[in-house]
C-alpha cells in the first residue's frame, strides 16, 4: 500500500516538471523573447549620456557649418572695396658690361631714395656703375611720364635688383706656353619706380 502511495506520488511529480517544461522549441522561445522585450526596454545611463554626446557633436558642427559659410561670404564683399596700388614703373637695361658684383654697391645705395637724390648720388659716384644705373632710372622716369602721365621728378626707387648675365670668357698667354682664363661678367639691371606718397 505504501509503495502504491509512494509510486503515484512520483508520476504526480513528473507530470507537473513536463507541464511546467514547454513541450516545443517555439514554445520556450515565446517564453524567452518577452524577457528580451523588457530588458531592452531598460535604457542603461551609459547608454544615455553617449546620446546626449552624438546630439551635442552634430549641434557643434551644424554651427561650425554656419559660420564657415558666413566667413567664405564675407571676404568676397571686402575684396570688391580693395583701394587702387599704385602705379610701378619699370625699365630694364640687359647684357650691361659690368659685373653683377659691382653694380650691386650702387644699387644699394639708390634703393628706396627718391630721384632727384638718387640722380645727385650716381652723378657725383666714382665707381663705374653708377653710369649705367644713372641712365636706367632717366629711363624709367622717361616711362613714368609718356606712358603713365606721371610726374617723373615725383616718383621713388621701389626696387632695384642687379642679376647675373652671361659670361664672356676670354684667354691671357702667361710664362712658359700657359693661358689664364678671363672672365668678363655682364649685369642685367631692373628698376622700378612708384610715386611719392604725399
Amino acid at each position: 500500500m505504501a509503495d502504491e502511495k509512494k509510486a503515484a506520488a512520483k508520476k504526480a511529480e513528473k507530470k507537473d516538471a513536463k507541464a511546467s517544461k514547454p513541450a516545443t522549441k517555439k514554445e520556450a522561445k515565446a517564453k524567452k523573447a518577452p524577457e528580451k522585450k523588457a530588458a531592452a526596454k531598460k535604457p542603461t545611463a551609459k547608454k544615455d549620456s553617449k546620446a546626449k554626446g552624438k546630439d551635442k557633436k552634430a549641434a557643434a558642427k551644424k554651427e561650425t557649418l554656419k559660420k564657415a559659410a558666413k566667413t567664405k561670404k564675407e571676404p568676397a564683399k571686402k575684396a570688391r572695396k580693395a583701394p587702387a596700388a599704385p602705379p610701378v614703373v619699370k625699365a630694364k637695361a640687359r647684357y650691361v658690361r659690368i659685373a653683377p658684383r659691382k653694380a650691386r654697391l650702387i644699387a644699394d645705395q639708390v634703393r628706396g631714395m627718391d630721384i632727384e637724390s638718387a640722380r645727385a648720388l650716381l652723378q657725383f659716384s666714382p665707381r663705374g656703375a653708377a653710369h649705367p644705373i644713372h641712365k636706367l632710372i632717366n629711363s624709367a622716369a622717361a616711362n613714368a611720364e609718356n606712358n603713365h602721365d606721371l610726374v617723373g621728378d615725383e616718383m621713388r626707387v621701389a626696387s632695384i635688383t642687379v642679376d647675373e648675365g652671361p659670361t664672356l670668357r676670354r684667354f691671357r698667354p702667361r710664362a712658359m706656353g700657359r693661358a689664364t682664363p678671363i672672365n668678363k661678367r655682364t649685369s642685367h639691371i631692373a628698376v622700378a619706380l612708384t610715386p611719392v606718397e604725399d
